[in-house]
Formats: C-alpha cells, structure tokens, sequence
C-alpha cells in the first residue's frame, strides 16, 4: 500500500509524515508513506492525505497552481475512488466555496458546502484552538476505538457548514455546532489535526490506512 501526504507548500509536513509513517507500522498493510507533488506518485497512491495550514484562499492558490497535481487527484479520488483525506484546510477545501481571504471563492466541491467565519454568541475566543471533544452524528469505522471523551487538537477561525447533513460525520462544541468530520463516499475531512492528537489521532490515522475500499 501506497500512502501519499500531497506536498503543495501549505501543510504541517513532517509531522503528518512521523504520525502516518507510526501509524502504518502498526497496521498490517506493509504501507508506505511518501511527501510528494508528483502526479506520478497520486496517480499510484492508495490512499492521499491533504494537509493545510493557512488560509482557504492561499492553500487553494497553492493546490490549484499544480494543473497536473490537481488532475491526479480528481482522477484518482472521483473517478478511481481511492480513500481520501483532508485535514484542516485540507478539508476546507473540500467545499463548494470559501470565505476566508476571498469572498465566494470556489473550492473543490467534492462535498457541497460553505466554509465561513465562526462567529460566537458567548464569551469565548475565536480561532478555536485547543483540545475538544467530538460528538459523532452516525458511526463508522473511521472512528473505530474513538470516542466521545477523547480529545482532539484543534486550530480554526472557519466552519464548514455542509449544505446536506448526510455529509456531517462529527461534531465539535464552540459555543456553537462547529463541523469536526465530514464524509462522502471515498472522501474524508477532519477540521482538527490527528497528528498533533496522541493516541485518538493516531488511532484515526490506523482506521484510515485500514478502510475497506
């Protein structure tokens, strides 16, 4: 099995590397995990990881400014259906469109959505950051072994709100409902980071290396 963390100057590289490559020893898929901006390596990749750190509008400049990365991808995870996952930004820019940086600027639209500034009613700090814990909407085995008490790292100004609740896999609490993991099909996003989570985000990691797809 081949694991890629797509390389597009806008993601916390090398720890997404140390927890994908610890957490794929401890499978059994013999995986390999490879940083890269090579269509050639997505277009043989078993599953893709989409780090992001930053804006919406400047990690989807990035991203987009790679034609033939971008081609892979959508060959590779609409047309071939290989698991997919992003993270952070990497999940924001799953959506229809975003708010941050550029008003109505239009993501992947991989899962139908707005991403938009979170915006509290009660006292409390925006970004979000921190340890939260998660409120699962339906199970699946991307949460296999997690629950509801175990925390996870969190660093986010913008909430995706999913246009169809089918696509809202987990939420988080701040101050309101905020959009922790969405889901379509082959697809994945998670707007905290596992790899900065200890043993729930490398628990999640191992669920991902071990879908069934």
């Amino acid at each position: 099995m081949k694991i890629v963390i797509v390389d597009y100057q806008s993601g916390n590289l090398h720890s997404a590397l140390k927890c994908f490559e610890l957490a794929a020893s401890e499978t059994k898929k013999g995986a390999s995990v490879t940083i890269s901006s090579n269509f050639k390596d997505i277009e043989s990749a078993d599953r893709i990881v989409l780090p992001g750190v930053g804006s919406f509008n400047f990690c989807k400049s990035r991203l987009f400014e790679n034609t033939s990365l971008i081609k892979a991808l959508y060959e590779r995870v609409i047309d071939k259906k290989v698991p997919f996952l992003g993270i952070c930004v990497g999940m924001q820019l799953l959506a229809s469109e975003g708010h941050e940086g550029e008003a109505y600027n239009a993501g992947l639209n991989w899962i139908s959505g707005t991403v938009k500034k979170i915006e509290l009613k009660k006292n409390l700090k925006v970004p979000h950051m921190g340890w939260n814990n998660l409120d699962f909407q339906f199970s699946h085995e991307l949460f296999k072994n997690i629950y509801s008490k175990d925390h996870f790292y969190f660093v986010h100004s913008y909430n995706f709100q999913v246009k169809n609740n089918k696509n809202l896999l987990a939420t988080t609490d701040h101050g309101e409902k905020i959009t922790a993991a969405i889901i379509k099909d082959n697809i994945f996003g998670v707007q905290f980071h596992p790899e900065k989570s200890q043993l729930p985000g490398l628990e999640l990691i191992k669920n991902f290396i071990n879908l069934n797809y």
